[in-house]
């Protein structure tokens, strides 16, 4: 930048910076405002040069901190940027490069400032930054407009009416970038912010009326994905010479002016992710995620959550509740499609979320879709993944699926959506496979990751929720999901006499099948060659004759002298021990799951009856458990009833004649013999105090994915930075 100034490095020696954080005052119709907006630039992508930037942009800031109270020049440039925007709306129309252009510079200076400011200095402090103004001699303090609103109400008035074309998409995301700076006093503070003064300004006085339409704004800009314009589209035509690294400046304004300079250098290319995505899409999401995050004020709840949670599609008819002055309109079909095809991204996945939570209207859409694989395909990867996704992701993912299955019609229309060709499930082919079917492999193939990894009891209890909410509509299992759901079963059943054994019988020796358990592959599918009599004729008749004498005092008497053993009250457990009370709870649910759909929908779950029967030796060897004995009563009936009728027909049957005969198993068998239940259904209910956990996790958002913002992680308080 400058005359003599090519990069970033350079900045701070900048002639036209030094003059703006100096010590003498600018006033507004100064020339040299033309001067310092005379620059054109690609914006920073990597973290190296926006960490240059960054500091760049730090020590001109200490020289404007130190004089600002005398020279007013932070007012002054804001003034400038504000009566600069009264014209935008007409240059747009006009194609007026030059205007914009220097709008958009004097913004972009605006957000690098604040920024440094926000992150150094109270609001407070801030605050009295914007009521500096030049000191001349002898003059008194006059009351003056308050320049933190009228930013604020200019930057949404900016997002809102001006169009959105090429000359216009640099401004526009510096408008929404702005807009987080001055949101992102949380990021340094440690505990939730629930009265700020920038929160303040935006859900009262002038900014208020703009609320629905600034989140609409943000939702179009996020379903629209326009992709940025190629570089120098709101300036001028690049020229040639000089290795592409120039773009020419008109003429008539040339002399006198900062040279261009390009952040990134020759060769610094953006990675095809970036070249692929939308900026403003991305950057207006995140805005949307801060401002319903937002605390509730004392007096106010927070409006832009209310514009979210209300809003209506285009083609609903019905009247706008008068207690909700927020409400809106738009496209529920152009939002849905985004929603379905923006999945991969943590920002998304949370606004499907917060969709599905708390608007209904948005809620009914979903489920009313004929082509709802189009959404579930997406979250069931995330989950597939769950290795590469980071916690949150996998969180929000898991609840979704959990809040669709609240829905009895969804639990159906899912096994009746035949998908092909499952191309990212590794573990087996799947050419044909229902999108229930698969649902219910994706699910417990998450357990089984948790259980054997994370130890997440919350993750866990939510995907066993979501599987027995569909228990009762399971139709057509495809054979493997039907197998998974019995073996995933059968380990546990293992794994808890396993555990059992490490309980009661701590100094005993089998080394064969001690070796069986610490050889296990992650899947355990070696557990599935262990018949029930194998393990369970050396320990289960001691270990179920104590368990059915006060099984709970026992255990708790064990569990006591285990921690004698260890020497003191405070000692922990080991894993096993506190394993235990884990795997009851997944196995009491699975065999509750099996239940469910044994005496609802029998008939239609051959392969399920076909598995149950393939490892009767281990389920019937728990018939009598005092923790299970009440939900085995209905799964040992099925067991002895086709088992019976299998004996009839012979010995030597192939798997087509036993489906066969459990096909005519089911018509025939009386449905009032099976033991009713009361339905498995459960709900989703956010924990007390929700924002503890949603504004750190959208703020690590707004970190880790806003297009070119940079925060030096040493400053962070909100969250534990994984590296420095």
């Amino acid at each position: 930048m400058g005359a003599n100034s090519s990069s970033i490095s350079e900045l701070p020696e900048n002639e036209y910076l030094k003059k703006l954080s100096g010590a003498e005052p600018i006033s507004e119709n100064d020339p040299f405002w033309n001067q310092l907006l005379s620059f054109s630039f690609t914006t920073p992508t990597n973290s190296a040069d926006l960490k240059l930037l960054e500091e760049a942009t730090t020590s001109v800031c200490k020289s404007l901190v130190e004089k600002n109270p005398r020279t007013g020049n932070l007012g002054s440039l804001i003034k400038v940027f504000l009566s600069r925007t009264k014209e935008l709306k007409i240059s747009a129309e006009c194609q007026n490069h030059l205007f914009i252009w220097q709008a958009h510079n004097a913004l972009f200076i605006i957000c690098c400032l604040l920024k440094v400011f926000i992150s150094q200095m109270s609001e407070e402090e801030l605050q009295l930054h914007f009521t500096y103004e030049e000191k001349a001699p002898g003059s008194y303090g006059t009351e003056s407009e308050d320049l933190i609103e009228e930013l604020l109400c200019c930057l949404i008035q900016l997002i809102v009416e001006i169009p959105l074309l090429d000359i216009t998409y640099s401004i526009s995301l510096e408008a929404v970038t702005t807009l987080i700076v001055f949101l992102s006093c949380q990021l340094f503070h440690k505990e939730i912010l629930r009265e700020s003064i920038i929160h303040k300004y935006l859900m009262h006085g002038r900014c208020l009326p703009y609320t629905s339409r600034l989140v609409k704004t943000l939702l179009y800009n996020f379903i629209r994905q326009e992709r940025s314009p190629p570089p120098g589209t709101h300036v001028f035509q690049q020229q040639t010479d000089g290795g592409g690294l120039l773009y020419g400046i008109a003429s008539g304004v040339a002399t006198g002016l900062w040279t261009v300079f390009t952040l990134g250098g020759v060769g610094s290319k953006p990675t095809p992710q970036l070249e692929q995505c939308s900026p403003l899409a991305n950057q207006s999401l995140l805005l949307l995620l801060v401002l319903a995050n937002l605390t509730d004020a004392p007096d106010t709840p927070n409006p832009y959550r209310q514009a979210i949670t209300s809003f209506k599609n285009t083609q609903d008819s019905t009247a706008f509740s008068s207690s909700n002055p927020h409400a809106f309109q738009i496209n529920f079909n152009s939002l849905y499609t985004a929603l379905c095809e923006q999945q991969k991204s943590d920002q998304a996945t949370l606004l499907l979320y917060m969709l599905l939570h708390q608007n209904s209207n948005v809620r009914t859409y979903v489920l009313a879709r004929t082509d709802i694989e189009n959404l579930v395909l997406p979250i069931l990867e995330i989950l597939y993944h769950v290795e590469e996704r980071n916690s949150h992701h996998v969180y929000m993912a898991l609840i979704i699926l959990l809040i669709l299955t609240e829905d009895d019609g969804f639990n159906r229309s899912i096994h009746e959506v035949i998908l092909k060709n499952i191309t990212w499930y590794a573990e087996r082919v799947l050419t044909e496979i229902s999108l229930g079917s698969l649902l219910i492999l994706v699910v417990i193939r998450t357990i089984q990751y948790n259980m054997t990894r994370t130890r997440d009891k919350y993750l866990h209890t939510n995907c066993l929720a979501a599987l027995a909410n569909m228990s009762a509509q399971f139709r057509s299992l495809h054979q493997y999901a039907a197998q998974r759901i019995i073996s995933y079963t059968c380990r546990h059943l293992r794994r808890y006499v396993y555990v059992l054994d490490k309980l009661y019988f701590p100094h005993s020796h089998c080394s064969t099948l001690q070796h069986c358990f610490s050889t296990l592959s992650d899947n355990g599918e070696e557990l599935l060659s262990l018949t029930c009599s194998h393990i369970l004729r050396s320990y289960a008749s001691s270990l179920f004759s104590l368990l059915s004498k006060k099984h709970n005092k026992v255990l708790e008497q064990a569990t006591q002298s285990l921690r004698g053993s260890l020497g003191s009250n405070d000692s922990p457990l080991p894993d096993y021990a506190q394993d235990l009370n884990v795997i009851e709870e997944v196995i009491r649910m699975m065999l509750e799951i099996i239940n469910s759909c044994l005496t609802n929908s029998l008939h239609h779950n051959p392969n399920l009856v076909y598995a149950l029967l393939y490892k009767r030796d281990l389920f019937e060897q728990f018939r009598t458990h005092p923790s299970f004995q009440d939900i085995m009563q209905n799964i040992d009936l099925v067991i002895s009833f086709f088992s019976s009728r299998l004996e009839q027909a012979g010995a030597e049957l192939s798997v087509e004649r036993v489906l066969e005969i459990i096909k005519q198993g089911a018509v025939a068998l009386p449905k009032d013999r099976l033991r009713k239940f009361p339905e498995l259904k459960f709900k989703y209910v956010e924990e007390e105090q929700p924002e503890e956990f949603f504004i750190p996790y959208v703020w690590s958002l707004v970190y880790n994915s806003a297009v070119a913002l940079y925060w030096n992680p040493h400053d962070i308080q909100l969250f534990t930075m994984d590296s420095g």
